[in-house]
């Protein structure tokens, strides 16, 4: 009797099962973001001569994060205790995770902590943790491959991945969301618009005025195959829940409330765009490539607050960072300095434009009656303590947004910065980071020995047939 009186956990005691489901289901959601949704997107906005190349670097460019991520990234993005290089409370006390690996059962299995911890402690293990921070960590180089395709040399790709990661976004992460300087002071990036999307768009954007421009008649094709774009983009869509979803790393109310507003946020971008093309572009018609321009806008601009706007909120993102970037995308293009860099997917328009507004339209927008931990009631499991953001037009105070601010600059000047160096490393070791102008008009076939859509010829006709 008393035996059967027992119950037996198979996990330990700060293990709680449904939100460590949830954060691996999460994480293989963003995971599908870039395998293969950024895979098919891209490979579908590109001409067909750059199709193998595209998917290629999509699915190297993860792989090489991951390693990174288990050998060094992790710990230092979100290692405990921080590296200081400073007094505690300045700026470099916080700038980076001390090293260590994830080789170690332990390092796995044990309970996960990071300089940023919630007011609760996490109840899955580091192995989980681990993971849902590398698919954030992976997708970021491969948003900013999309204003770089159809003139890099691979070699290059291999060794700019691995360097962009370490230097630039362990960084960023460590600062905005391991504990570091800017977290310190108040400033917030929900699921990524900062740490993410407007890095990777002023990444795109940097790197493409390294690289130079595709040759003339790359620039002027149309897309290889709008169904691998719809493909794509709605695997992104859906992808999405995970990414701003898993982000409260509990599967509470808010993690629902943060799935909701995303869509959407993404649902008012898609109508927006489609209503200013039909209105305002000089064609006045409606466009499938505007409305997936649109729906990243209400993706990437809804990040920043997901959880922290409600629902009027979400609706405002949608249409504001649509607006904006719709303007950007057809008038600012056209000045200088965006009019002479070819950022091929115009990646700075939709994430690094997109981020930096969804980052600044918290400050304004975040209704602190959203509860991220806790409850809005006087009993709650973590006690009397609950954390919410307060954004101007509920809290009366500019003090959000100039925290807001102080965080996409840097994140703006040190990613252009980084971003540059690196390039310009890996150019002096490669001597060049482009392809000769030979390989470039013949594309994959040159560099990969391989095509999206080989030609059938006859014999092959007749081989297939006599077999």
């Amino acid at each position: 009797m008393l035996f059967a009186a027992t119950q037996y956990a198979p996990y330990p005691h700060w293990l709680n099962s449904g939100d460590n489901t949830w954060q691996l289901v999460s994480a293989t959601l963003v995971g599908l973001m870039s395998i293969p949704a950024l895979a098919l997107l891209y490979g579908g906005l590109v001409q067909k001569k750059w199709i193998v190349n595209t998917m290629i670097m999509v699915f190297s460019g993860f792989s090489l994060t991951l390693v990174v991520w288990m050998c060094w990234g992790y710990s230092f993005a979100f290692g405990l205790p921080q590296a200081h290089f400073g007094p505690t409370g300045s700026f470099w006390s916080g700038f980076v995770g001390k090293w260590f690996t994830l080789f170690a059962a332990h390092s796995e299995q044990m309970q996960a902590t990071s300089g940023a911890n919630t007011l609760i402690p996490f109840h899955f293990p580091v192995a989980t943790f681990a993971y849902f921070q590398f698919v954030f960590a992976a997708i970021t180089p491969l948003l900013f491959l999309g204003g770089l395709i159809g003139r890099m040399k691979f070699k290059a790709w291999l060794l700019i991945v691995p360097l962009w990661i370490t230097f630039v976004y362990c960084i960023n992460a460590a600062l905005l969301w391991g504990g570091g300087f800017f977290a310190q002071k108040g400033a917030v990036d929900y699921s990524g618009g900062y740490v993410i999307h407007l890095s990777a768009g002023v990444a795109s954007f940097v790197g493409a005025i390294i690289l130079g421009p595709r040759l003339k008649r790359d620039r002027t094709t149309v897309p290889s195959n709008m169904m691998f774009v719809a493909a794509g983009a709605g695997l992104l869509w859906m992808g999405w829940n995970g990414f701003n979803g898993g982000d409260p790393f509990y599967a509470g109310a808010d993690a629902a409330s943060a799935v909701l507003n995303t869509n959407v946020a993404t649902a008012v971008g898609v109508l927006t765009w489609v209503l200013m093309d039909m209105f305002f572009s000089k064609q006045k018609k409606p466009t499938f490539l505007g409305a997936i321009n649109g729906m990243i806008c209400g993706l990437v601009a809804i990040t920043p607050s997901a959880g922290w706007v409600d629902g009027f909120g979400a609706i405002c993102v949608g249409l504001i960072a649509s607006s904006i970037v719709w303007v950007a995308w057809n008038y600012v293009s056209k000045l200088p300095p965006f009019n002479k860099v070819d950022d091929a997917l115009g990646v700075v328009y939709t994430h690094g434009f997109a981020g930096l507004v969804g980052g600044l339209l918290v400050g304004f927008l975040a209704d602190p009656s959203m509860i991220e931990y806790g409850s809005s009631g006087v009993h709650s499991y973590v006690g009397n303590l609950r954390f919410s953001v307060s954004g101007l037009f509920y809290g009366g105070s500019w003090h959000q947004e100039w925290e807001q601010f102080l965080a996409a600059l840097w994140i703006i000047g040190f990613t252009a910065v980084g971003t540059a160096v690196v390039f310009y490393l890996v150019k002096f070791l490669l001597r060049g980071l482009r392809e000769p102008d030979s390989v470039l008009e013949v594309g994959d076939l040159a560099m990969h020995d391989e095509e999206a859509f080989p030609a059938v010829t006859f014999a092959e006709r007749v081989n297939s047939l006599s077999r």
